[in-house]
Formats: C-alpha cells, structure tokens, sequence
C-alpha cells in the first residue's frame, strides 16, 4: 500500500492526497510531528527531510528540488491519471510556479493565524519556532493583524483561475491536469481552519473546487492521446 508521509495541513501534501483519492487507490497517511523530520530522513537515507514523501512499496518518491513534482509525475505515470499530457507541458509549468508562490504564499499565512487550533500543543512550540525563524519575530502576529489584507489580496490573485473556468470545468480543458489539483492544495491549506471560504464573487471557482473534492478518475470518460 502506498503511504503518504505528511503534516496534514501542509499544502503540499493536500495535493498528492487529492491526486490519490482522485485515483482511488488504496493509501494510507502517515503523519509526523512538525518538529521531527526522522522518518522521513530515514526513509529518504539521509537525502531529504521535507514533506511530503511518498513510500510505495520499495520506492521512495520525493521531491529534487522547489519545482520538480517528482510525486505527482510518479502517481501519473504509476496510475495513468492523464494530469501531465504533452501538450500541455510548458503551459503548466508556468502555472504551478505561479499557484506555488502566489496563492500558497497567502493560503499558508492565513491558515497558520490560527496555528494553535490544528498543531497539537506539544508541537507549537517547534512549529512557531520554525515559522519565526523563516519569516522574522512575530510573523504570525503580523498575519493575524493583516488578516483582512491577506484576504483581499488572496481573492485578487484568485481571478486569473476563476476567468479560466469561464468555458470549461477545469482550468486547462475538460479534464483536471496536475495544475487543477496544485490549486486545489493551496486552497485546501487555506481552508484548513475552518474559518474561511473561497471568495463568494468567485462563483465558477467555488463550482470547481466543491467539483474537484470529490471527482474519481474512474467518472471521467476516455480520453482520445494526442499525438
């Protein structure tokens, strides 16, 4: 069975699950605590302490650097999920850089402002720590005070993805490609608090989300290879 090494709130993370429910497959998470990166530098043998990793049977996945989607290229290629065709390459490429720095960016700030309902307590003091030690003294008292800004600011950058609905459920074409789901884990991260909601004028992007949480790979007709 394929395990999933994560923090369960991570953004990252919330991607590959999605990419795994929306394949069906059997999966079992595994989280860790936020200040103990041991398993996954076991697992990795001393290459890496990140999240999220993938173990599948004697494979080992994980990521080579900030933008490589190593997990999410093996799960396509492993499950034949269609979410990297060719000619869609370059187009997503510049599409999950943009989602990973300027919606997680915000998602992440305004999830974190609420740390302490989600971290288990013996945890925070790790998790504020590493935050701090990112982001400077005080940072999520600085987010928690520029909650409505982050707001703002996140339904902004939001509006490229709701035009790109305006003819089409996903956000590519008729079927979700990786880029659907990168967009889904930023905004499930967001979301993670409970104190939140997408944007209300986002209409056909809160049509797509409550569309992608549940969407199987086995719903979707056949789809016709491109050559």
């Amino acid at each position: 069975m394929i395990e999933l090494i994560q923090f369960a709130w991570s953004p990252f993370c919330l991607v590959q699950r999605r990419i795994l429910e929306f394949a069906a497959t059997p999966f079992k998470c595994v989280n860790i605590p936020c200040g103990d990166r041991s398993l996954v530098w076991r697992l990795s043998r001393h290459r890496y302490y990140a999240v999220p990793l993938l173990k599948d049977g004697r494979s080992v996945v994980f990521e080579t650097d900030e933008d490589s989607q190593v997990i999410a290229k093996y799960l396509d290629n492993q499950l034949g999920l269609g979410l990297f065709p060719r000619h869609w390459a370059g187009v997503q490429n510049l599409l999950w850089r943009a989602i990973e720095m300027e919606i997680e960016a915000l998602a992440f700030k305004l999830n974190d402002v609420y740390y302490r309902e989600f971290v288990p307590a013996a945890e925070q003091l790790g998790f504020l720590r590493h935050k701090e030690r990112k982001f400077g003294t005080g940072c999520i008292d600085q987010w928690r005070t520029g909650q409505r800004q982050l707001l703002r600011d996140l339904e902004r950058r939001l509006i490229p993805y709701e035009q790109m609905l305006a003819d089409r459920p996903f956000l590519l074409d008729d079927r979700p490609r990786f880029v659907d789901f990168d967009l889904f884990g930023m905004l499930a991260n967001f979301l993670y608090s409970g104190h939140y909601a997408l944007p209300k004028a986002h209409t056909r992007l809160n049509s797509w989300y409550r569309r992608l949480a549940t969407l199987e790979h086995s719903t979707l007709p056949s789809e016709e290879l491109h050559p």
